[in-house]
């Protein structure tokens, strides 16, 4: 068996290209992954923004407008689930998991606090996170806000209310760590730091997303192992399933830019939304793989 720590860095078997090597993976444990964490510090306040500040200087309008939609997401969406982590944090089942999963929130305040900064002193977005969270968030759509101030904060609640039970902890892992993070943000991050590095431009904002990309592909690796485990229940598997088929057509909205049709055509940053979709796809479907899953049958919202 090969296990990832062999196959990546990062522990996530997204980042694996040959999907004949998914049925040799060794998923990293929960210690495992805490360990990797301990090796992966950086600091969103160290990452120098001077040659970013130039390069937005100089984009047109147009250019600015669409990259912020995009980046907007993100940091409502490293808020969201910041503040709505609480819950499987306490619905950890072992000290391993648990001090995992500390790491996790960690984690995901630190990427707001990377945002948070960089719309202060690239966008010149003045005043405290809430602020500008507050005027952030008329930037997202619709699919978006049902997505994460609906899904995700219901999952939070029950499992803050019941942290033993497993449904609702599946819902939870399957919602945030396959569909907002192991799909939508994965995907969102490979097209924005490719468009950035293939123009030479905001090399500060590309820095600082590898790191945050380099944190969740060790989240995504979690819930991979966490819905592996789980799974040996047919009934679990069937709730995975289930959540799946209920979130992916909400989750087909999320990255379309608004006023455009999310089962149309429509381009991001110039990439297509075949582009787009077939990334997603590919690596939602080699986690599924490797947690001994298919997608589900989904029908359009």
């Amino acid at each position: 068996m090969a296990s990832l720590l062999d196959l990546t860095s990062q522990g996530d078997v997204g980042t694996i290209s040959d999907d004949s090597q998914l049925a040799k993976v060794k998923l990293m444990t929960p210690q495992q992954l805490y360990e990797l964490w301990e090796r992966q510090p950086w600091m969103s306040q160290a990452i120098a923004l001077d040659k970013d500040v130039a390069d937005w200087a100089a984009l047109s309008d147009e250019e600015k407008a669409e990259i912020v939609w995009l980046m907007s997401s993100f940091f409502v969406g490293e808020e969201r689930v910041t503040t709505q982590f609480a819950g499987i944090v306490m619905a950890y089942e072992d000290q391993s998991e648990e001090a995992y999963l500390t790491t996790q929130q960690v984690d995901e305040a630190r990427h707001t606090q990377f945002f948070a900064r960089y719309y202060r002193e690239v966008f010149d977005r003045v005043g405290g996170i809430d602020a500008q969270l507050d005027k952030v968030r008329k930037d997202v759509n619709d699919a978006f806000l049902q997505l994460f101030d609906v899904h995700l904060v219901d999952a939070c609640k029950r499992l803050v209310a019941d942290p033993t039970d497993r449904e609702a902890k599946v819902d939870f892992v399957t919602t945030y760590h396959m569909i907002i993070e192991g799909t939508l943000a994965l995907t969102g991050q490979f097209f924005l730091t490719d468009f950035f590095e293939r123009r030479g431009i905001l090399p500060g904002f590309v820095e600082g997303f590898k790191l945050i990309s380099q944190d969740e592909h060790r989240h995504v690796a979690y819930g991979t192992w966490y819905l592996k485990q789980a799974c040996q229940d047919p009934a679990l598997m069937r709730r995975m399933q289930d959540k799946l088929a209920e979130l992916l057509p909400i989750a087909a909205g999320v990255l379309v830019p608004k006023g455009k049709d999310p089962f149309g055509e429509w381009d991001l940053l110039g990439y297509s939304s075949t582009e787009v979709n077939e990334f997603a796809f590919k690596a939602l479907t080699r986690r599924l793989k490797v947690i001994g899953a298919g997608l589900p049958e989904v029908t359009p919202a």
